[in-house]
């Protein structure tokens, strides 16, 4: 899953993006509103945690035109006061959630994990496609009870194909979960990843199928 990150505050954003790799998100991360403003109009992302106080343009002005353009990503605040106002402020304007400075470390990303199972909407607790299993609290995948020792972005290639499980992704929507606006997007690496992850579900149930021309799909394989 792909964050964007807006926070002025260059040691704290170093902080916020290594502690959501960490977790397995791909992290996006711009200083000011503008930045903010612009990317937000050229890529989807999964998830936006927005300072309220930004420079060039403050978070409120940043949320208000991302609801403007009818565009409906969760969208955390991230608040120096916590005062009834600035809550006030947040929810009117279109947030999800705020997050009050300083905070633990754990609370954001719970409070990240809730918003992502919040917009998926019927999602539970556990997904599951043949015998592979995927954890959504943990976003971990599992196997016969073991689980599986990903690289950051094969996670990121198998967690978008099994939150759609049964349905083509195209190759241009992984490169879009996978890479961030500091990588150099390669097809040729997606392919690489994929043929990672069939090895990692050798002797599972679940396949990747290549439909060409198309994407890919991951689905149960069929039985003879």
């Amino acid at each position: 899953m792909k964050l964007l990150l807006v926070e002025d505050n260059t040691e704290l954003a170093h902080w916020i993006a290594h502690l959501l790799r960490l977790e397995n998100f791909a992290v996006d991360s711009v200083p000011d509103g503008e930045c903010a403003d612009m990317v937000l109009t050229t890529q989807r992302y999964d998830v936006v945690v927005l300072d309220l106080r930004l420079p060039r343009m403050d978070g409120k002005e940043v949320l208000a035109r991302l609801r403007r353009r009818g565009d409906r990503v969760p969208v955390i605040m991230l608040t120096a006061h916590g005062s009834t106002d600035d809550k006030v402020d947040c929810f009117s304007t279109g947030a999800d959630d705020y997050v009050v400075k300083p905070f633990d470390a754990r609370e954001l990303v719970a409070r990240i994990k809730a918003l992502i199972r919040r917009q998926s909407g019927d999602m539970t607790s556990c997904l599951a496609c043949g015998d592979l299993r995927y954890i959504c609290d943990t976003r971990e995948f599992f196997h016969n009870d073991a689980r599986l020792a990903l690289r950051r972005r094969e996670h990121t290639v198998l967690e978008t194909l099994m939150l759609r499980k049964g349905k083509t992704v195209s190759k241009s929507a992984l490169m879009e979960s996978v890479f961030c606006l500091d990588d150099e997007p390669s097809a040729d690496a997606i392919d690489i990843y994929i043929h990672r992850l069939r090895k990692h579900l050798a002797n599972c149930s679940a396949q990747i199928t290549t439909l060409r021309g198309l994407g890919y799909i991951l689905r149960p394989q069929a039985i003879e």
